[in-house]
């Protein structure tokens, strides 16, 4: 039992004030999102650094689904329900992490939307952003980058990732965005 307070005190350490690991379905989003939207109500949150924490929350969530969806066929060893999402809160940020497996060979597309998405500024970003939408590229499983875009966008950071083997087959893609807090409305 000694793994529960070790885990709490990692919690706290990491300022962690969502963390859901397990089988992600739209369900399961809604309850996040309501989680986190009654933890920033609770402290007053401003309205505008909501918005953007829920909308990087919302792409975060669609992407662990999305390849849930894709591992669908395969679930043998269980990499579809192999997902995790953490919200974190410092004074002047709130950080954003998922992880969820995906299919090792589109990893080189991923990491190129990434690499360009954080190689943009903000009006470079603007222009990538309408570029998607004019350029036809969305689906209904989206793969444009139209939401990396967005989130680089609602954060004014650099995207953070990784992507660590799993086996021949699978890796596991971590993403971390830090969306500033504002002084308020």
């Amino acid at each position: 039992m000694k793994y529960v307070y070790e885990l709490h005190k990692t919690m706290l350490a990491h300022n962690l004030i969502i963390v859901y690991e397990g089988e992600f379905t739209q369900e399961i989003t809604k309850s996040v999102l309501a989680m986190a939207e009654r933890n920033m109500d609770s402290i007053g949150e401003s309205a505008s650094t909501k918005r953007k924490v829920f909308n990087v929350m919302v792409e975060c969530l669609q992407n662990i689904v999305k390849h849930a969806e894709d591992l669908n066929e395969k679930d043998d060893d269980g990499l579809r329900n192999n997902a995790i999402f953490m919200l974190g809160k410092q004074a002047n940020e709130y950080i954003i992490t998922s992880g969820n497996p995906v299919r090792n060979p589109v990893i080189e597309r991923i990491q190129t939307k990434l690499d360009k998405v954080n190689s943009l500024d903000k009006d470079g970003l603007k222009g990538l952003y309408k570029e998607i939408l004019k350029g036809g590229e969305l689906s209904d499983k989206g793969g444009a980058g139209l939401g990396f875009v967005d989130m680089a966008r609602k954060s004014g950071e650099k995207l953070e990732y990784n992507f660590e083997p799993i086996n021949d087959e699978f890796s596991f893609f971590a993403l971390r965005t830090v969306v500033p807090r504002a002084g308020g409305d």
